[in-house]
């Protein structure tokens, strides 16, 4: 097992992300998280991560049940998250995470990450204290390090990181799609936490499972490499670089679990020729775009749509059901149209086609994502 060049007590570089555990039905399988909690522990692997809305509250209660509970202190690691809408003001902050804390069966977390950090939410962070709060907290041993997990662009994780230079680690979405997707723009979040000189963990590194659901075409260019899961060729490319300290992979069953061990437990970075595959698997992915959308944004931010459609987030929704296999387009349309305008809901005024720099034909489209995820 190697050392991990940025925490000692992090055991390689491969992390168990407790959001989507093993389920029967609407509940944690328990026996069979058991099974990959020891197992992960046994190949040498000591970090865990969760949150307190992981699974509806769940996780941290399986926690509880299936790693704490049953192996010493000493054994493993354990990452939680101060989530917004937990909190409304300074007073309420310390209290959750004493929560937490019990819900877990721990008496410290080992990191505590501000959870996904924006432009928007990081104004509450701010004014309710919240990076102090945990920074106090450090110095009281009820959190070992302090971090944040991002989820925006470049340019405001470069505001958050001058602000707080004290802050030990950054979580960023980050795999070989997203690499030199310009709506995500992980190559430039990543190039930011450089800058700042901080650690990196990784989450989403197989893309919420979208990279083991390729399409045939794309899935030939790892197959010509002779070996390797679709999972491993993901993960090993976001591990593969200098600053990552940790990638997250969210196991939901043994077999999973086995697989990833396999290939981190000597984890070695992608050659030249899988990183060609790579690209090749990228070119695939692109010539399956149906709508032409680079998600700059200006349809909705610029001309404000009057009646808030997300309309980058419906386009990205055809893009992905055309590239891989299996993309519940439609859970994923009623979570983005939760508290937005719905596609059909469009009044075709136009204003979104005359900012659009790609001229797309925006009002058409709508009416296509309309008859694909509404009943």
């Amino acid at each position: 097992m190697e050392k991990n060049g940025f925490f000692e007590e992090i055991h390689g570089r491969f992390g168990f992300g407790c959001m989507r555990l093993p389920m029967i039905e609407k509940e944690v399988d328990l026996e069979q998280f058991i099974k990959m909690a020891d197992e992960f522990i046994k190949a040498g692997f000591n970090y865990f991560d969760t949150a307190h809305g992981y699974i509806g509250g769940k996780s941290e209660l399986a926690i509880k049940e299936c790693v704490s509970s049953r192996h010493d202190r000493s054994e493993f690691l354990l990452t939680d998250k101060l989530t917004e809408s937990y909190f409304e003001k300074e007073e309420d902050i310390r209290p959750f995470i004493k929560s937490q804390l019990e819900a877990c069966g721990v008496e410290y977390f080992d990191f505590y990450l501000m959870h996904s950090q924006n432009a928007v939410n990081f104004e509450k962070f701010k004014a309710c204290r919240a990076y102090e709060t945990a920074f106090e907290l450090k110095k009281e041993g009820v959190v070992r390090h302090v971090g944040l997990s991002f989820h925006d662009s470049a340019e405001v994780l470069d505001r958050i990181l001058t602000e707080y230079p004290q802050v030990d680690v950054v979580q960023i979405q980050f795999n070989y799609l997203d690499y030199c997707d310009p709506r995500v723009d992980s190559s430039g979040v990543y190039a930011v936490c450089e800058k700042h000189n901080k650690p990196v963990i990784v989450m989403e590194p197989v893309k919420g499972g979208q990279l083991v659901n390729l399409p045939d075409e794309a899935q030939a260019f790892f197959r010509e490499l002779g070996g390797g899961s679709l999972a491993s060729y993901a993960i090993r490319f976001a591990a593969g670089f200098p600053n990552i300290c940790m990638v997250l992979s969210g196991m939901s069953n043994t077999e999973q679990m086995e697989d990833n061990i396999s290939f981190m437990s000597d984890f070695r970075p992608l050659d030249e020729k899988e990183l060609d595959a790579i690209d090749g698997v990228r070119a695939v992915l692109d010539s399956l775009t149906v709508i032409p959308c680079t998600g700059c944004g200006y349809c909705v931010e610029q001309n404000k749509c009057p009646r808030d459609i997300r309309i980058p987030s419906m386009f990205e929704l055809v893009n992905n059901s055309a590239k891989f296999k299996d993309f519940n387009g439609k859970r994923y349309y009623e979570w983005y149209t939760s508290k937005h305008g719905r596609a059909s809901d469009c009044i075709r005024c136009g204003r979104c086609e005359k900012v659009c720099p790609q001229h797309i034909e925006i009002r058409k489209h709508l009416m296509k994502v309309s008859e694909m995820f509404e009943e």
